[in-house]
């Protein structure tokens, strides 16, 4: 027991701590809406981030496995391997009851959560912690926000970067004297709402190539940018409450939504508003379910005095969109 232990021990730790963690991590095809996860790992920590077990597997993704050089996982390896639907029982049981921790909990969390709704299932995840988002919290002297400087901080040895179960184990092991520097300062957790998926629109064929299939990936990376055509209507202003969505106001989007991004952002298009990547001084509404999350688009959005709503406010807001001024 070290004597941080042992003054946690002595100490009372704070009730508004979780009670346990499932460190998690995930290797994709890649990092777009319709990649798959081909390997996923979890660390079960208790209150105090001790570990209780870790859990890996392979997952099939039905499609060609993409950054091979990244991950190492060529099609030969997964053609056997189980699909996710095949291991998403398994995966709840680590995941059930648990704050979901991961490096950049936002892509993991995801990636998790297209997995299940492709399956037909729910994450049983209501609350995630990123541990970069923890870091920062804690102000630690880290050179940038990398997994290996994370865990070169505290000491802990990597022996396979981007293999999910030793990027997991690494994690864990950096995560735990993290929460317990955060229980010693009296620090709130980073604590972030987890919104399953209630809907999700199936990639087209040609976006999802089958294993044994090539895919081509450009030397800048291997997401290809979703190019929508440009909206026909003049940009009519920012959007007042006492007033319906005007054709052609530029919408941005930020953290989760309970219906899958892409498929929300489909029908918005479809209703003649302006998907905006960014918020300027010329962005019409902000949709956020986490209006208190501090993300660079709301920092944005109260600089400028952009609007802001909520996901289902936005979704009762797309049935009467005005039409355009002549």
């Amino acid at each position: 027991m070290t004597m941080l232990d042992d003054r946690m021990t002595a100490a009372a730790w704070p009730a508004a701590y979780p009670q346990g963690y499932a460190v998690v991590d995930v290797e994709t095809t890649g990092l777009s809406a319709h990649d798959r996860i081909v390997s996923a790992a979890v660390y079960r920590l208790d209150a105090r981030g001790r570990v209780e077990d870790h859990w890996y597997t392979l997952v099939n993704p039905e499609r060609d496995p993409g950054p091979v050089w990244i991950h190492g996982l060529t099609n030969d390896v997964l053609e056997g391997a189980p699909l996710f639907a095949d291991v998403a029982a398994e995966f709840s049981e680590r995941l059930d009851g648990r704050v979901l921790v991961a490096h950049n909990a936002y892509f993991d969390w995801t990636m998790i959560a297209r997995e299940y709704a492709r399956a037909e299932r729910t994450a049983p995840v209501r609350q995630r912690l990123c541990t970069m988002a923890l870091a920062k919290e804690l102000a630690l002297p880290l050179p940038n926000m990398k997994l290996e400087s994370l865990a070169a901080h505290f000491g802990v040895e990597q022996r396979q970067a981007h293999h999910a179960l030793d990027d997991a184990r690494v994690l864990a092991e950096a995560f735990r004297p993290s929460l317990r520097a955060a229980a010693e300062r009296g620090v709130r957790l980073p604590l972030l709402e987890c919104l399953p998926l209630v809907e999700w629109s199936a990639a087209p064929a040609a976006a999802a190539p089958r294993i044994g299939r090539q895919a081509t990936y450009g030397s800048g990376g291997w997401r290809p940018a979703r190019k929508r055509p440009a909206c026909p209507y003049p940009n009519p202003g920012r959007y007042q409450s006492d007033k319906p969505l005007k054709q052609g106001m530029r919408v941005a989007f930020s953290g989760d939504t309970s219906v899958e991004r892409e498929l929300l952002e489909d029908r918005a298009v479809e209703a003649g508003l302006h998907i905006a990547t960014s918020v300027s001084r010329l962005t019409s509404l902000l949709v956020t379910n986490d209006p208190g999350a501090g993300t660079s688009k709301l920092v944005k959005a109260e600089a400028f005095g952009t609007p802001i709503v909520d996901e289902a406010a936005f979704t009762h807001l797309l049935r009467d969109v005005a039409p355009a001024d002549e």
